[in-house]
């Protein structure tokens, strides 16, 4: 079958036409990753876990639908849910990240006809929502339809990356059926690799926010400018046989060739060759997706980064000089030198598998694009400009961490957005992803670290760690710290086992509270707010930047030590999630502590209706806010307060006491003043209200 592979432009065409290539688009996308779990002998097998730092396949069966109901509650495109629990359970886990928590008895998940049918019921609302969305041409980040197309390259990238789950599952639970091509220019002999020179030249990224052509991911906007030397290049991506070398001396036991991250994972996994390669009476076969074939010499490795890097040092000893995987801007260089994207390549599920290194030519190469992705020794870093988009400000802000790493080019099964040149995706080092290279000659210079300190650049989260972590103004005292302190007189009287800081921003009031709880946990909407608390508990200091002056800035540092807070880290953890959407498992809490929320989520009711319940008996629930509701966060007709209704001024407080009398006593309420710096002779003051409110005893 021939796949629609290329992304929608959305820069031409009438608003009908372009709602019948989105319908077509999605309908395609949504079919092909039900289609891939068609491989699965029995459908009990969802529930295997291929991969344990990974959730079961069944979550990955759900997970890209529910995405499409959570991005569009939050876009306020919608304001329903079909089903809370499971757009809670499928919603976030995908990348390993240390907040996750992927503990199998913290779910209950639901059967494969169950999520079948939540599946369908997505599908039928999101269609709806092609056909009569009113939008405008040409369609941006601003438009309703973003979101659906974020949707749908959302699941594009699940295809993927669920195809490489399944191949990493035992083969007994895969039938052999050929649902999709397989290439079979299958050979026990490999090209003679050799490198070839690449001529020096400009590599220019720019992709502009209000007419971006194509769909992107928040790393591929604004602009990048590199100028590259000449350098040379392998002729084709390293092959099952010339990788097969290094591993017949040795090269998985000479510890030397690995970093020391590499040897962690070495360690870890006992590897003595490619995870895909399986060994039968001293000979090696290749597990492809649903089947065993013997070894093709011919086709790439399929490996991750520290086997490459290793291989790279191996063959550097071999040549006398070194060789290295390329970065980012010389694999730009190249696909510019040969203009790759203009060649026949193995790329949108033209095979279901791999093909000859020596297949696709491209200029003096091969496979510049397609076949397998190609890994870089570039960290994903953001380009100048970087803003995340509202709706998903976690896409890649959590891989701002040197243990990723950039990959490009796409492989065989990559669709729509990962096959354009301006793809930026990025995996953890140990990850595999349908992924080889090829190696470089080059005295280029390059990047090897995001950052010789943590640092964040992002604007926004340095003005929230300077409200967090920084000076006190205007003999206003710290607004996170401050809190934990006025409330500490009415913590006397509770239990002080467990704590939620809901709505935790960067954290300060998290680890605050970990000075009188016996653990808390702070969540956060933004994976790019709760990432500030994870490095401060990994890291000794975290350096930001404080906007002076127009774009002058004080770079500022900040650790737990200087806080007096190094002592209670390991009592906190931070965790992402929806207040709207929290999971199940977060309840039993002695205090929810919940600091300038309400007035900024999306659907604030369900959030009462909700959270109070988590709550122990004679426990707290504690809100502060300025009620400051603004249509930007919440649309009108959600706010608690802040609007005249049957002639009478409608509260925040009023509608809070309506809610919770019945559950809760009212404690106290509390003014607590807050100082935000824009920038050195511009300052928010702003007076938030802590309401504290005690559960009643059940009768």
């Amino acid at each position: 079958m021939n796949y629609i592979k290329d992304t929608i432009n959305l820069s031409v065409g009438t608003v009908e036409e372009k709602r019948e290539e989105i319908k077509k688009y999605f309908l395609q996308t949504y079919e092909l990753d039900e289609k891939l779990f068609e491989l699965l002998e029995k459908k009990d097998y969802l529930y295997e876990q291929p991969n344990r730092l990974r959730h079961p396949l069944i979550f990955y069966y759900g997970h890209t639908a529910t995405f499409f109901m959570n991005k569009l509650n939050v876009a306020n495109i919608i304001n329903k849910r079909i089903n809370k629990s499971y757009e809670s359970i499928f919603a976030i886990g995908v990348d390993e990240m240390s907040w996750d928590d992927l503990n199998s008895e913290n779910y209950t998940w639901p059967s494969f006809e169950q999520t079948k049918a939540y599946r369908d019921e997505v599908k039928e609302i999101i269609l709806d929502l092609i056909e009569n969305l009113e939008f405008t041409m040409p369609i941006n980040w601003e438009s309703p339809l973003w979101i659906i197309l974020m949707g749908i390259e959302h699941e594009n990238i699940h295809i993927e990356t669920s195809s490489v789950l399944l191949r990493e599952l035992d083969i007994s639970y895969l039938n052999q059926d050929e649902i999709f091509e397989y290439n079979n220019e299958t050979s026990n002999e490999y090209p003679q690799n050799e490198l070839v020179e690449v001529k020096g030249g400009e590599v220019i990224l720019e992709k502009d926010y209000n007419e971006p052509v194509f769909y992107g991911w928040d790393n591929e906007f604004s602009f990048h400018k590199a100028k590259i030397k000449d350098f040379k290049a392998s002729k084709y991506l390293v092959s099952n046989g010339e990788f097969l070398e290094f591993v017949k001396e040795g090269g998985y036991s000479k510890l030397h060739y690995f970093t020391k991250d590499g040897l962690k994972w070495l360690d870890f996994s006992k590897a003595k060759y490619p995870t895909f390669w399986v060994k039968k009476d001293e000979e090696f076969y290749l597990r492809e997706i649903n089947r065993i074939i013997p070894l093709p010499l011919n086709y790439p490795v399929d490996i991750n980064v520290y086997e490459a890097e290793a291989f790279c040092k191996y063959k550097s000893e071999k040549l006398g000089f070194e060789v290295r995987l390329p970065s980012e801007d010389e694999y730009y260089r190249l696909n510019d030198y040969v203009n790759a994207q203009e060649c026949e390549a193995n790329i949108g599920l033209k095979y279901f598998n791999q093909t000859p290194v020596d297949k696709y030519k491209m200029g003096d190469f091969y496979d510049v694009v397609g076949n397998v992705w190609q890994w870089s020794i570039t960290p994903t870093y953001p380009f100048d400009g970087f803003k995340t988009h509202p709706a998903y400000d976690d896409f890649t802000t959590p891989t701002f961490d040197d243990r990723h790493a950039l990959m490009k080019g796409g492989s065989f099964i990559s669709l729509g957005n990962e096959i354009l040149r301006s793809a930026r995706y990025a995996f953890r080092k140990h990850f595999f992803q349908h992924a080889g290279f090829r190696y470089v000659k080059s005295d280029n210079e390059y990047r090897t670290k995001l950052n010789d300190n943590v640092y964040e650049t992002d604007e926004q989260i340095s003005q929230y760690c300077e409200f967090h972590y920084g000076e006190e103004f205007y003999n206003v005292k710290n607004f996170p710290k401050n809190s934990v302190e006025v409330l500490k007189p009415y913590l006397k009287d509770i239990n002080t086992n467990k704590a939620l800081d809901l709505g935790c921003s960067v954290g300060r009031s998290t680890f605050e509270l970990g000075k009188v709880f016996d653990e808390v946990l702070g969540i956060d909407f933004s994976a790019n707010f709760i990432n500030v608390g994870v490095k401060l508990k990994k890291y000794d200091s975290l350096t930001y930047k404080v906007a002076t002056e127009g774009d002058l800035f004080d770079e500022k540092t900040v650790s737990l030590a200087d806080l007096d807070l190094e002592q209670i880290k390991d009592k906190v953890e931070f965790m992402q999630g929806d207040a709207c959407n929290l999971k199940d498992i977060y309840t039993g809490y002695d205090l929810i502590f919940c600091s300038n929320l309400i007035d900024r989520l999306y659907y604030p009711q369900k959030f009462l209706d909700d959270i109070p319940n988590r709550v122990n008996e004679n426990g707290l629930l504690v809100l502060l806010s300025p009620y400051t509701w603004l249509e930007e966060y919440t649309p009108k007709q959600n706010w608690l307060g802040g609007f005249i209704r049957d002639n009478k001024e409608v509260k925040t407080l009023d509608t809070l006491k309506q809610n919770l009398e019945d559950r809760y006593e009212l404690v106290d309420t509390i003014d607590v003043p807050f100082v935000i710096k824009e920038t050195n002779r511009k300052f928010q003051h702003s007076i938030s209200q802590m309401s504290i409110w005690k559960r009643k005893a059940t009768k």
